[in-house]
């Protein structure tokens, strides 16, 4: 394994992978549970979606560990799982509906342009074209992102909302007083209590340089609930099965012709654009976090490498029947860990596989234990933020922007958006004005992604 994974020249070992690469697996494995439960209203069996998300998460994690030697996991993407759901179950009543193979189509065709755009280059091309302020925006954003969902899988953030729908329709419906939009959860809640006391545990552990910090937390969380009864073992145990039924699988579950008869050339745009920049901000980010980035060209290679994987990921997760695969931004929670190489992926990958027999074991983790590693590594991401030049106002704001919206919107595609856009509109205003610190660069596939985010904006509404 050390000249496999060329252990020693990344400053790491295998203990440390293995424990990066479970602490991985530990704030990924929410996804074997949500996955299903987000899936299963479009017509899509239960087993059938948790077998296929473990299986997705096991096989293409391994892959990005042998090779790409890249400390990054995959699994089905939240957010874009979400998506797949909400087009299948509002077509339902139309004259149109969209069944659930024409769904892992349009994913399996949207994985096919990914594999085109990285064997064409396009994709690496990114890593270049961005300026690096952008790219240490991303990393920050990033990590406030995560920061936001393990806030609100907690339960100590709270949206006064009461669906999704009312979100799109900007129907905002205040728990507690008239401008209340987000609010602070009920320290009623176990939860609740239960995640300040994982925090309370990470954090001094980590003050404390124990090695292993954020799975020690994260089991110690585990075992704090089983005594306190905020974990039920014996309903983790009951409700779980240990023996996979294979055969309930939707493997190759498409319909071309369905697809082409109901034109679903916007929602596989949609799904190829958000996986654009969703991939490219969390393999940037978690890069820079593991210091690959620190010799620029072994890193552009790395990257490219991964993206490959990656585009694999999105049509073999639909050819096993699940909603796109896409590289995890949970990843680093491993590599704040001390993963730097691809043992720590191929370790979460495997333990992905595992859970496919050891799911009842795998549920007695509490939401409680993962939120707080989220929340921690989000802490732990916002170092890159003094890497960001404030003082110039032409990568200020779009950094800004990018950092501020991932949060906020609850989208890395709409930072990174509104960053490129901001970034390609006042550098060329400084250029031409000659009003700026320095004459700035502006790759000409900014101008062209600036063209297309405004094009998808204006003409698909952003969705």
């Amino acid at each position: 394994m050390e000249r496999f994974f060329r252990l020693k020249e990344h400053g790491t070992n295998v203990r440390t992978e293995i424990m990066a690469g479970l602490t991985t697996f530990m704030t990924m494995a929410y996804i074997l549970a949500v996955n299903p439960i987000i899936l299963t209203p479009t017509g899509l069996d239960w087993t059938a979606v948790f077998l296929a998300t473990a299986l997705a998460a096991g096989i293409f994690s391994i892959a990005m560990g042998i090779f790409v030697n890249f400390p990054v996991a995959l699994a089905p993407g939240m957010g874009l799982n979400a998506y797949f759901a909400s087009v299948i179950i509002a077509s339902a009543a139309t004259d149109t509906p969209i069944s659930p193979a024409m769904g892992l189509t349009a994913v399996f065709i949207s994985g096919i342009i990914f594999i085109i755009l990285t064997v064409t280059q396009v994709r690496q091309m990114l890593i270049t074209a961005v300026p690096d302020s952008l790219k240490h925006s991303i990393t920050v954003g990033i990590g406030l992102f995560i920061t936001i969902i393990g806030l609100k899988n907690s339960g100590l953030m709270t949206i006064a909302v009461s669906s999704f729908t009312d979100i799109k329709a900007g129907a905002f419906t205040p728990v507690s007083g008239p401008e209340t939009v987000i609010q602070l959860g009920s320290f009623h809640d176990g939860t609740v209590i239960l995640t300040v006391a994982a925090l309370l545990l990470i954090g001094i552990l980590m003050v404390l340089r124990i090695p292993g910090a954020i799975l020690f937390g994260i089991l110690g969380t585990t075992v704090i609930g089983l005594l306190t009864g905020q974990v039920d073992a014996a309903a983790a145990f009951k409700d779980q099965t240990w023996v996979p039924d294979f055969s309930t699988m939707n493997f190759w579950h498409f319909d071309f012709a369905g697809v082409m008869e109901v034109g679903l050339v916007t929602v596989i745009l949609t799904f190829t654009f958000v996986e654009l920049f969703d991939t490219f901000g969390t393999l940037v980010g978690t890069a820079n976090r593991a210091g690959i980035m620190k010799n620029p060209e072994e890193g552009k290679k790395r990257i490219g490498k991964a993206m490959f994987v990656d585009a694999i990921g999105v049509g073999g997760g639909a050819i096993l029947g699940t909603s796109t695969v896409t590289a995890y931004v949970e990843s680093s929670a491993g590599i704040a860990q001390g993963g730097r190489t691809g043992l720590t992926a191929v370790t979460t990958g495997i333990c992905f596989l595992l859970a496919i027999f050891l799911s009842p074991i795998v549920a007695l983790v509490p939401g409680a234990a993962t939120a707080a590693a989220l929340i921690i590594v989000g802490v732990l991401m916002m170092q890159s933020v003094k890497e960001i030049d404030f003082s110039d106002m032409v990568y200020a704001i779009p950094a800004f922007f990018t950092l501020a919206l991932m949060p906020f919107t609850y989208s890395i595609a709409n930072g990174i958006s509104f960053g490129i856009v901001s970034y390609v509109v006042l550098a060329t205003v400084a250029n031409v004005s000659g009003k700026g610190k320095q004459k700035y660069n502006v790759h000409w596939l900014m101008w062209i992604l600036a063209v297309l985010i405004i094009g998808r904006y204006v003409f698909m509404g952003g969705e």
